[in-house]
């Protein structure tokens, strides 16, 4: 750590950029029934053509479709019907000029046919001789052999976590399991001589239950990641960096939630630099300014603000974008967002990032305020309101895009 890294605020826009620890968890092989959310650590290829043959998209009759150039409700194509193809087995009869084949959607298209008819679009006026009213193109009710994927193309793509439609992809081309990377450890430290476990059932003057860390515990969940709850750790010196060093070993990502007073921030500070190297030491964001971000042999490590509304917002920031990029996220999933009227004038800073909690009422976001230590303005807002880093405030009336909470 140098001096003049130390005390160097960055805005939030720097951090996303500039801060990338390279360290990634380790690769797994998971079945799919395992699978779903899970970063694929590499691309994952067809080893087949799929569906891997050509087979109808719609129940009706496979033909030629010259044999129905010009068919209309006036003037219907005649063709005489050779036979019906069964689902999950080759067709026994092909389509010859004239002719056509009954087919059930999904079925295998029988040689000789390029189109299938609709069945909306025919009659059998009678026994033997289907009527044709519709014309249809070449490839019409058709999917060809390699419509989904080709062989040796991408199933699924690495560096995306997988969705329920991708696991239904693999399970098509007969891959059961894949390489994925292991889920993020991350160890959650929490400081301060006055912060007691939650299971506390009565408290002294000046205590308070450690909040802080099951709530990060849940985004680590929703993120993920694996929370590692490592302890409160009192304010004595040393302690913090003891702690460190010991929970270093095991994790892919340490968060501390520090003190809130500047002499605990500052003994966070200091045994943080004692076992990595700051990246910043401050960030240009309401609330949550005195956040902390280092290093240490690739291993990330987030200071956070004591109190809690900070802490989990800082976190929502920068945290859960930094747990994916460990995981080996190249693209994390996007948060579900709603438009939204403003229903009050909002005042900022340029330069720093605001993030706004609101709850959201019939189209309309009305922002939340409190202090930073009430967790209850969280647990009353459906999301929140970001107010970006050139922005001087936002104006009532105005549409928003609010990110909601799962």
């Amino acid at each position: 750590m140098s001096g003049r890294e130390f005390f160097t605020t960055r805005t939030v826009a720097e951090a996303l950029a500039g801060f990338r620890p390279a360290h990634r968890t380790g690769v797994e092989e998971v079945p799919l029934s395992a699978a779903l959310h899970r970063v694929p650590a590499a691309d994952v290829l067809s080893p087949q053509a799929l569906p891997g043959f050509a087979k109808s998209t719609v129940d009706g009759f496979a033909v030629r479709a010259a044999d129905t150039y010009g068919a209309s409700d006036g003037l219907p194509s005649y063709l005489d019907l050779l036979g019906a193809v069964r689902m999950g087995v080759a067709p026994t009869v092909s389509v010859k000029p004239g002719g056509c084949v009954a087919m059930p959607t999904g079925g295998v298209i029988p040689d000789g046919a390029d189109a299938v008819v609709m069945v909306e679009y025919t009659a059998e006026t009678m026994p033997g001789t289907i009527e044709v009213t519709r014309p249809v193109a070449p490839g019409g009710g058709i999917v060809r052999a390699d419509d989904d994927v080709a062989a040796g193309a991408p199933l699924v793509t690495g560096g995306r976590p997988l969705r329920a439609p991708d696991l239904g992809l693999l399970a098509a081309a007969g891959v059961t399991s894949v390489a994925v990377h292991a889920r993020p450890r991350v160890a959650i430290i929490s400081t301060g001589d006055e912060v007691v476990p939650p299971e506390t059932t009565e408290l002294a003057a000046g205590q308070v239950r450690d909040a802080t860390a099951s709530a990060l515990a849940g985004l680590v969940i929703e993120a993920g990641g694996e929370p590692v709850i490592a302890g409160i750790v009192s304010d004595e010196p040393g302690a913090l960096k003891e702690k460190l060093t010991e929970v270093l070993a095991s994790s892919d990502l340490v968060v501390v939630s520090a003190g809130s007073s500047v002499g605990a921030r500052d003994e966070t500070a200091g045994a943080v630099a004692a076992v990595g190297e700051v990246w910043c030491h401050g960030l240009a964001i309401k609330p949550g300014k005195p956040t902390l971000l280092a290093e240490s042999n690739g291993v990330p490590l987030i200071g956070l603000p004591g109190n809690p509304l900070s802490a989990l917002v800082v976190f929502g920031q920068i945290g859960i974008p930094l747990l994916w990029r460990i995981s080996g996220c190249l693209t994390p999933p996007a948060r579900p967002n709603v438009r939204a009227r403003l229903s009050r004038d909002l005042a900022s800073a340029a330069g720093r990032l605001d993030v706004i909690q609101v709850k959201v009422t019939d189209g309309v976001a009305e922002p939340l305020f409190g202090p930073s230590a009430l967790l209850s303005v969280l647990t009353r807002a459906d999301g929140y309101v970001i107010i970006p880093e050139p922005a001087t405030g936002l104006d009532a009336g105005i549409d928003v895009d609010v990110t909601l909470y799962p």
